[in-house]
């Protein structure tokens, strides 16, 4: 009974740390929001990954930096803003530090892996 009370507990906190850091948008709700111009699209990769391939129109801010260079982000406040990393992992973290400073903030599940995995278009910037 405790363990399972634990466990309980265990998940309900982490469903509510995901919260915190903004819903998950599958590649086909994303693919919606930036064809009709409703979201700002942030890439958290490094800028190496990012070289590589990233989605038309994302903004380049590695996870990295993104302390150093949030004022960026100061002309989107009043704009959903989507994250994008690697494999769904990063964006969470930044997430939660973009909503606590008042952003509107939502992620990609499964990041750029599920974008490539679904042979959705990427460019080289």
């Amino acid at each position: 009974m405790l363990v399972s009370g634990l466990l309980v507990l265990i998940y309900v906190f982490a469903f509510s740390e995901q919260k915190k850091a903004g819903k998950q948008l599958s590649v086909h709700e994303l693919t919606r929001l930036l064809n009709s111009d409703a979201a700002i699209l942030i890439d958290l990769r490094d800028s190496k990954e990012y070289a590589a391939g990233c989605i038309t129109s994302a903004i380049n801010i590695p996870s990295a930096k993104l302390d150093s260079r949030i004022s960026e982000l100061e002309k989107y406040r009043t704009q959903k803003i989507v994250l994008v990393d690697k494999i769904g992992q990063q964006a969470a973290p930044a997430g939660r530090k973009l909503r606590l400073a008042g952003y509107d903030v939502q992620r990609l599940r499964g990041g750029m892996g599920e974008w490539m995995h679904q042979s959705l278009p990427v460019v080289t910037p």
